[in-house]
């Protein structure tokens, strides 16, 4: 594999992970931020929200299913349903 290869391989890993949804939903609060800012808005408080938002359901995702991707069962034995 060549240097450049290997480069864009983990700048793709560091900013993508394992959650593309998360790296897309912060390249459309940039993108969305930078458009309000050109048209002369200030919506400095956008990119936290969105960051928030994403937090929060990132997280809600990755609890709702154990590591192996498979659900999470409770005490009783049954299924928790995001």
């Amino acid at each position: 594999m060549t240097r450049a290869r290997r480069f864009g391989h983990f700048w793709w890993d560091f900013i993508v992970g394992d959650d593309w949804v998360v790296a897309v939903g912060v390249v459309l609060g940039i993108s969305l931020t930078w458009l309000a800012a050109d048209h002369g808005e200030n919506w400095f408080w956008l990119m936290p929200v969105i960051v928030l938002s994403l937090l929060a359901a990132s997280l809600r995702r990755a609890t709702a299913r154990g590591s192996d991707g498979s659900p999470v069962q409770c005490s009783e034995g049954q299924e928790v349903t995001g």
